[in-house]
């Protein structure tokens, strides 16, 4: 049974705090992008957002996003962006502010740049050409297929095939939990090659969604609803064109997408866990509870207190690894993962905290923060599960150390 669709607010919510980018981390350009934000929102932007038809909502989005100009951010500037290159605090900002709002909003903005990240990265002029300035505009909807049944985090047991086939190449097999499954005009898929065993052997395809072969074999309902579905290729046919890079690069491309847009995932789960702080303070000052009121109480100061800590830890940890691959340049994997551990970990932390502060107003169905903590729960898996982000952490600094040795 689908979980009761929240009810829309009445009005957007007071805008998160902006202090943060006073720190060096961040420009006059970034400060402005989030004034423009908060402006959009205040002033009814993202329209009514009616959690009960995703689809509808998330194609609504899009284009008012588009037409806003926001997602121009999600392309480079020669294709329709702002920045020469994608500017990872601007998405940071962007992905915050919206999750802040509303998962959905935030959901509809990060896939059209996670969903042709590879593009950008590795595609030819021509597709480039073709598909970046419209998603920039919102008059396309993008996913990005990673994800199998029985390869999920161990992509190299991925079983989904392409073959050669003279100027093709022909795809079979399987993708799941694949977001904006079912709407999106333009999936980016990852299929096995075999230049090599194990993620070597991987290409990286674009694969038009009216593609024969591609069918959308089942839509997928989670506790936060979503765009979601498991695809299937069976002999679906991709002219030779439409691989990115080299044959058996999939991986890297993969790879480098996600370092690109896994510090944004952390901004998220920023913008949700300052909702569920901003919520459980309002709730904390008005609740009436042993001759004062809730936040009166040392108890209830504590926690609150740790729970603005928590997250100002992941704020730093968000801001730093977007600005180390923005400004220096310098590969930020061992980073990213840190931000999206800390940052998603945390959230889930503020968020059950705020739940508790409502007590069983917090697990009634329509109260923002019982939204939150169905929102905040996938943001610990997608893009690589929590434990996946420690394996990536601890492998960097086992790599960082046999290279001082050497």
């Amino acid at each position: 049974m689908a979980h009761p669709a929240s009810p829309p607010a009445a009005s957007p919510a007071k805008a998160p705090p902006r202090d943060h980018l006073d720190w060096p981390f961040y420009g006059d350009g970034h400060r402005a992008l989030a004034a423009g934000i908060d402006t959009f929102i205040a002033k009814g932007g993202l329209g009514t957002i009616d959690h009960g038809d995703a689809d509808a909502a998330c194609k609504a989005l899009v284009k008012r996003l588009g037409a806003a100009g926001f997602l121009r951010h999600c392309v480079p500037q020669a294709y329709g962006g702002v920045s020469p290159e994608i500017d990872s605090r601007s998405l940071c900002i962007l992905r915050e502010t919206l999750g802040h709002e509303d998962g959905l909003a935030d959901f509809a903005f990060a896939m059209q740049g996670l969903g042709t990240g590879a593009i950008s990265l590795s595609g030819s002029e021509e597709l480039k050409r073709q598909i970046l300035p419209k998603i920039a505009k919102g008059e396309l909807i993008s996913a990005f297929a990673l994800t199998e049944p029985d390869a999920g985090s161990d992509v190299a047991a991925m079983g989904c095939a392409a073959r050669r086939d003279g100027g093709h190449y022909v795809l079979d097999g399987e993708k799941i939990f694949i977001s904006n499954g079912g709407i999106a005009d333009v999936y980016t898929v990852f299929a096995r090659t075999g230049e090599a065993l194990g993620t070597r052997g991987i290409s990286a395809f674009v694969v038009d969604a009216d593609t024969p072969g591609l069918v959308i074999a089942e839509r997928i309902e989670t506790i936060a609803p979503h765009p979601l579905a498991l695809i299937r290729f069976e002999n679906c046919r991709l002219p030779a064109g439409r691989l990115l890079g080299a044959p058996g690069e999939g991986f890297k491309i993969a790879m480098r997408t996600l370092d690109i847009f896994r510090p944004s995932v952390a901004a998220a789960a920023l913008g949700f866990a300052r909702r569920a702080l901003a919520e459980a303070l309002a709730h904390a000052g008005s609740r009436k509870m042993f001759g004062a009121t809730l936040a009166d109480l040392p108890t209830a100061q504590s926690t609150l207190g740790e729970m603005a800590t928590a997250i100002d830890a992941a704020a730093l940890l968000v801001a730093r690894t977007a600005w180390r691959r923005d400004v220096q340049k310098l590969p930020a994997t061992k980073e990213a993962a840190m931000a999206k551990l800390t940052a998603t970990e945390n959230a889930q932390w503020v968020i059950d905290q705020a739940v508790q502060m409502f007590g069983g107003r917090g697990v009634q169905a329509g109260n923002i923060a019982e939204r939150l903590y169905r929102e905040i729960r996938a943001l610990r898996i997608y893009e690589g599960a929590t434990e996946v982000q420690k394996l990536i952490i601890g492998r960097e600094l086992v790599k960082m150390s046999r290279q001082e040795s050497s």
